[in-house]
């Protein structure tokens, strides 16, 4: 090509700097603080609107293999012959690896195998090992307990179906799953004191090494933390707490303190916050450096699972579960996840059919073939808001890890009640973030819709967890869903629906012209249906003798007045008095009350809805 006509990429613009930024914001806020613009994290850290990039920084090994991250499809289905179905139909559909969940395990939510020789010998017939599949085991509270039984325990069955294909066990990729920390953590208590569940664990580990296997055994895994309402920097230090936990346990079997590290593997929840989301999987790789470099060692990548969030999946509006799910997975993927398994979009309401399968993993396979994200390392490296809240994790989470190994470990943190009195805090803060719409949910508090279809399950959905005696029993991290409470409602307005026919209906009066009531009877529509009540619209009414007349021929027993506040200063009162007049047994108002609060409820106003109220 000429020469003359090469492309030239010289900035032809001056570039702005942080300074000039501030001074047009500070124009537009108009004298307010430049504050309202940054957001907090339930950790506390800053969001700020801009960040510049890190010219500094450079893409960090993430994945332990340069490339796509692995598939993995959920074995969950209680019926092992129908778990064996399932699982090579998501083999031969393009998963490459398996999470095989265990009735009781952390991940199970309300399903999973009974563990035992015969079902999952069963959930693997055909399931060849030598062709690289990876395998993930969600070990139940039950085999962790029998650890040291060698004819009942989940790793030594699969260890056994290995060597019957005669593969060299050093060359799979398996994580045998051992966690007694969440299990015991999320079912409030332990069968046996931890020094005799470390041991059981340090001896299943060397068992399983002089048979030939070098995989991972144990697992750090902070889904527990993150389920129960927990922020990220303590689902953070909680993993890596457990991951120090095991390896003081390894090491106290006799193993090496640098083979001991490569014993041990990582799981943590992906939701949709993407900043976060990509942010904690970096932070995580950080810290346990931070441990690694702390112990002497230099350090090596590390092996991540992450699995989209049971927290942030509800049961209504479940579609959009779809975006949530593929939010989660990208932001886990560019994290640097090795392993990514998502909830299918109907795991709320059952055990999910093929159909939501097959969706949950072509969510990957179309993040991975036809977007690319496996092709480029750390991609996010330099980007500024990355470095930034990666940096804030770390130095939040840090803290938190000291004052867990402080206190003897993360199993005297739970022990005490400590570690769940930060995580209760969080639980509340968040439901309260959730109840007044400061954290909306999409389909549940914001446009939620109210009449959906039926939602088709191959079973019903059971509990989270199975039910285990535990001596020293002490406070459980319970598993929540951000969506619980209005969903309790939807529940309450869909058993009334079907015994009597109709649905709680509110009827809006709308007062004045479509301008001056459009944007609070919209707000009021979204918040009485997010709770069940169909609420009922207008086009407005100019007098009261209308408005009663077609309250009355409206069928509800209850009414929300909806205008501005000039309509409101002339006709409120009037308004609410008659509606009171024909037959409605509450009368709300959509909007502050300001000055005119005791007036209003004189007046005959049963209460206020407003941006900031609780709607629970």
């Amino acid at each position: 090509m000429n020469d003359e006509r090469e492309p030239t990429f010289a900035d032809p613009f001056p570039r702005a700097d942080a300074a000039q930024w501030r001074a047009l914001v500070a124009r537009v806020l108009k004298g307010a603080p430049f504050e309202r613009l940054v957001s907090r994290t339930a950790d506390g850290i800053a969001i700020e609107p801009l960040y510049q990039g890190v010219k500094q920084e450079r893409p960090r090994a993430l994945r332990a293999a340069a490339g796509n991250w692995a598939i993995a499809a959920r074995v969950d289905h209680p019926d092992p012959a129908e778990a064996n179905r399932l699982a090579l139909a998501d083999l031969e559909g393009g998963a490459d690896a398996l999470q095989i969940v265990f009735e009781g395990s952390v991940g199970a939510y309300g399903f999973g195998l009974v563990p035992g020789a015969d079902a999952l010998e069963t959930a693997l017939a055909g399931v060849r090992f030598d062709v690289g599949v990876r395998i993930e085991l969600d070990m139940s509270a039950q085999s962790i307990d029998s650890a040291q039984d060698s004819a009942q325990d989940s790793a030594n069955v699969l260890a056994g179906l290995v060597e019957a294909q005669k593969v060299e066990p050093a060359s799979l990729s398996i994580s045998f799953g051992f966690d007694p920390v969440s299990q015991c953590a999320q079912r409030g208590g332990a069968l046996a004191a931890w020094d005799a569940i470390a041991g059981a664990v340090g001896q299943a580990a060397k068992s399983l090494t002089a048979r030939g296997f070098s995989g991972r055994f144990c697992v750090a895994d902070g889904r527990v933390a993150h389920s129960s309402g927990g922020t990220e920097a303590q689902e953070l230090a909680f993993t890596i707490s457990a991951a120090l936990a095991y390896w003081r346990a390894l090491e106290a079997a006799g193993v090496d303190v640098d083979a001991a590290r490569g014993m041990i593997s990582f799981r943590m929840a992906a939701d949709a916050d993407e900043f976060l989301t990509i942010a904690k999987f970096r932070a995580l790789r950080r810290l346990w450096a931070r441990v690694e470099q702390a112990s002497g060692l230099a350090v090596r990548p590390i092996h991540i699972h992450a699995e989209t969030a049971w927290r942030m999946m509800t049961r209504v509006d479940p579609a959009v579960n779809l975006l949530r799910a593929t939010m989660a997975t990208f932001s886990a993927g560019i994290g640097g996840a090795d392993v990514v398994s998502v909830l299918p979009y109907t795991q709320t309401h059952g055990l999910p059919d093929e159909l939501a399968r097959r969706i949950a993993r072509n969510t990957q396979l179309v993040l991975l073939d036809e977007s690319n994200l496996g092709r480029v390392a750390d991609p996010v490296a330099g980007a500024g808001v990355f470095e930034a809240m990666t940096d804030a994790l770390c130095e939040t989470a840090w803290p938190l890890v000291q004052e867990i190994e402080r206190a003897g470990g993360i199993f005297a943190s739970l022990a005490s009640g400590a570690f769940q009195g930060k995580i209760a805090g969080a639980r509340d803060a968040r439901l309260k973030a959730i109840a007044t719409r400061r954290a909306p949910l999409t389909g549940v508090s914001e446009f939620p819709q109210i009449d959906e279809a039926k939602i088709e399950v191959l079973m019903t959905r059971a509990s989270n967890v199975a039910a285990v005696d535990a001596t020293g029993a002490f406070t459980a991290l319970t598993p929540m869903r951000d969506a619980e409470a209005f969903e309790n409602l939807r529940d309450i307005s869909d058993i009334r629906a079907q015994k009597t026919g109709a649905r709680q209906k509110i009827f809006l009066a709308n007062l004045g012209p479509l301008a001056a009531f459009s944007a609070r009877a919209g707000f009021a529509k979204n918040i009485f249906e997010a709770g069940g009540i169909a609420a009922l619209g207008n086009d407005g009414f100019v007098d009261d003798a209308t408005l009663a007349a077609a309250f009355a021929a409206s069928g509800a027993s209850i009414a929300c007045v909806c205008s501005s506040d000039e309509i409101y200063a002339a006709r409120a009162e009037s308004a609410i008095k008659t509606l009171a007049g024909a037959g409605a047994q509450q009368r709300w108002l959509a909007g502050k009350p300001g000055a005119r609060d005791a007036e209003w409820k004189a007046a005959g106003v049963t209460g206020f809805i407003f941006a900031g109220c609780d709607l629970i």
